[in-house]
């Protein structure tokens, strides 16, 4: 039995693919200790610094010395803290939304929430690049669902086209199985049918800042398309809460269309769990149907402190924000002049392309020995061919460290051809 586990990692360590732990600890000014060893941390999803500041570090202690250290059950039984509902609803005021639900992690909201909102004739479009919870939410989900190319709305448009006149009978293969093909095509084809029908829900699925190539999805035509046609939206807004819209609260703040706007505040909030606004009527759905919520154990009382504090101070950060955008737009600059490619990054997100995993891993290894944390991306979490280098900025990292990331770049690059 052992055996089919020896080999799937074997067969990693073979295409230069396994994955292990390191023990870390921040270091403070953007940086971080591994083994040992201080490294300015180009790694973190950290983007306002907000981990680190004072602010939500007292919050959190008021929390604990108000509540203890654990909820101790789920919001459906005795976990639902008083604060849970004052900070949803600051969220919800912030966001621009009738309401707003905090839940555990963004991976497990994704999951949850998607199988939840989903409905079981549901036709759903969902970018070719969203994140692995997403499509393993939609997996979940009874939904027919399908990719269409990253942030083409044409190709979107006329995949669904093709669904509702049902020419395009062939299942998503991301899909679980059925028992029998033919009935799963005769389902999909009967769907397809009555596509046009207004009595069918019909979903569009993307990130707004996606988190492997640090482009955005075209907003505004988003929302244009899904009003002109009906459909509802589910946006990730996980790597754009906090780095850019009004009040910092994404792209999706203070716009008005029907669906999710989904988000954490692990990331640029410097906490941890997830949220989403949406309608009210959306959020008692979800509070009956939504796995991830009535069977998790609420948030501990620490980090709701710490999610309070990032939302009062997150709406004035603007000069860092501005900051962050500037240096991510200097920085991807500096690499494209060098002849590497950054696809299409418009964000804090930087990928440096190089195409293999053994260039990938050479370039993360040198940057290490130099002071440098970035890491190499691989597949299975990018596709095939396209190994990178993941440059994740935060606004507390200086132009010098930047310029040093840059100057040792050029070094490798040089050497290697």
């Amino acid at each position: 039995m052992l055996d089919q586990y020896v080999q799937a990692l074997q067969d990693r360590v073979e295409n230069q693919t396994l994955r292990s732990l390191r023990s870390c600890a921040p270091a403070g000014n953007g940086e971080i200790e591994i083994n040992g060893k201080r490294l300015v941390n180009f790694s973190s999803n950290d983007y306002l610094g907000l981990s680190q500041h004072p602010a939500l570090a007292e919050r959190s202690i008021e929390f604990v010395k108000k509540y203890g250290t654990g909820s101790g059950a789920s919001r459906l039984l005795s976990g639902n803290l008083d604060a849970f509902e004052k900070i949803e609803q600051k969220l919800a005021d912030l966001k621009g939304a009738e309401a707003a639900l905090i839940l555990p992690s963004g991976f497990q909201a994704n999951c949850t929430v998607l199988a939840a909102a989903l409905a079981k004739n549901s036709i759903v479009a969902a970018d070719r690049l969203v994140h692995r919870s997403i499509i393993e939410g939609l997996q979940l989900s009874s939904s027919n669902w399908f990719r269409y190319k990253h942030n083409d709305l044409e190709d979107l448009e006329q995949q669904f086209e093709r669904k509702s006149q049902g020419l395009d009978q062939k299942p998503e293969t991301g899909k679980p199985a059925s028992n029998s093909r033919s009935k799963k095509r005769r389902r999909i084809q009967n769907v397809s049918s009555d596509l046009s029908t207004e009595s069918i829900p019909k979903w569009i699925v993307t990130e707004s800042v996606f988190s492997m190539d640090g482009d955005a999805c075209k907003i505004d035509d988003l929302l244009f398309s899904a009003a002109k046609r009906g459909f509802a939206l589910f946006i990730d807004e996980a790597h754009a809460t906090g780095v850019t819209g009004e009040n910092g609260m994404g792209m999706t703040a203070g716009k008005e269309f029907s669906g999710i706007s989904m988000g954490t505040f692990g990331k640029a909030l410097g906490s941890f769990g997830a949220y989403v606004c949406c309608s009210k009527l959306m959020r008692e759905y979800l509070v009956n149907f939504c796995s991830g919520l009535i069977y998790s154990t609420a948030l501990p009382p620490a980090v709701l402190g710490a999610i309070d504090a990032a939302l009062d101070i997150v709406p004035e950060m603007d000069e860092e924000r501005l900051t962050l955008a500037a240096n991510a737009e200097y920085l991807r600059n500096a690499l494209k002049k060098m002849g590497f490619d950054t696809g299409g990054s418009t964000t804090q997100i930087i990928p440096i392309i190089l195409g293999s995993e053994e260039s990938a891993l050479a370039l993360c290894g040198y940057l290490e020995e130099n002071g440098f944390c970035v890491p190499a991306i691989r597949p299975p979490t990018v596709p095939a061919g396209s190994a990178r280098l993941r440059i994740s900025l935060s606004a507390v990292h200086s132009l010098e460290q930047i310029d040093q990331f840059l100057s040792l770049v050029r070094s490798w690059h040089e050497k290697k051809n």
